[in-house]
């Protein structure tokens, strides 16, 4: 139902600066939660940072302090102000649409968009 694009990605220096977008097919004001995730190659998908439609945030623990999730309800985009990137931040950025923070089956998820952080 809902499509997600992400963009933004691209090859940065370590300590460096990048913002990712997701746009969305419908309003964001009508979706519970947004939020980001990142896979790198033979990882696993695991959790960056997600917002519900009351407004609370979360981040991983490993992005606390680096990376800012924000949301433009007028534009129906999802931001991730990604700064002082390190290497450990190269991987495929999805963006997620769903109904909790944790996750679940009927998440919609956009195609990603590549980050990637030099030494």
């Amino acid at each position: 139902q809902v499509q997600l694009v992400e963009s933004g990605g691209g090859l940065v220096q370590a300590g460096g600066s990048l913002r990712l977008s997701c746009a969305a097919s419908e309003s964001i004001s009508s979706i519970d939660v947004m939020g980001w995730s990142r896979q790198a190659p033979g990882k696993q998908r695991d959790f960056v940072a997600a917002i519900t439609n009351s407004g609370y945030i979360y981040y991983a623990n490993s992005v606390k302090g680096r990376f800012t999730i924000s949301r433009d309800n007028a534009k129906n985009t999802l931001y991730l102000q990604m700064n002082s990137l390190t290497p450990g931040d190269t991987a495929v950025y999805f963006c997620k649409a769903g109904r909790e923070v944790a996750g679940g089956k009927d998440d919609y998820w956009g195609q990603g968009t590549q980050v990637t952080v030099s030494s």
